[in-house]
């Protein structure tokens, strides 16, 4: 009974090893714009899959399929610990789990903030994926007014002010 599970262990051990090192760069983007027809403050989150489900398998404890039932409830709950924003006076603006899609390549995260536009000053806060990639780099580009805006989120940064 034991050897199975010390399998079991070492093989989600190699897994998360493996995906947290099967590529040199470690990068997420979002992009963040207003829509004037909703009224809404739309997110849109791309990672890279075998990043996302070995952090998911490390955090569970087994094997996480995205494809599989129950992965995305454990997404939205890792998302909504690593991904936050807050208005100019510091209050954490509601965030809305639209959905998510996975295929062999990415994971794409929706959300939104209902009836609100982003000023200047908000704070953005991404951690996503840098607690099991310490060289992971989250580009978000913010649209509210104007000319994109880019940020960059990394482990040392993970808290910004839209421009």
């Amino acid at each position: 009974m034991v050897r199975p599970l010390l399998r079991g262990a070492a093989a989600l051990l190699a897994l998360t090893s493996m995906a947290a090192t099967a590529h040199n760069y470690h990068m997420g983007i979002a992009d963040i714009s207003y829509n004037t027809r909703s009224g809404s403050t739309e997110i849109v989150h791309t990672y890279t899959a075998h990043d996302v489900a070995a952090l998911l398998s490390r955090q569970a404890g087994r094997l996480v399929d995205l494809g599989q039932p129950g992965s995305e409830a454990l997404l939205r709950k890792y998302a909504e610990q690593q991904f936050a924003v807050a208005g100019r006076k510091g209050e954490r603006l509601p965030l809305t789990w639209i959905g998510m899609k996975a295929d062999a390549d990415s994971v794409v995260i929706f959300q939104e903030i209902p009836r609100t536009r982003l000023t200047p000053g908000a704070r953005i806060h991404n951690a996503m994926l840098t607690d099991l990639i310490p060289t992971q780099k989250n580009t978000v580009n913010v649209q509210i007014d104007g000319p994109v805006k880019t940020l960059v989120f990394d482990q040392g940064a993970p808290d910004q002010l839209v421009p």
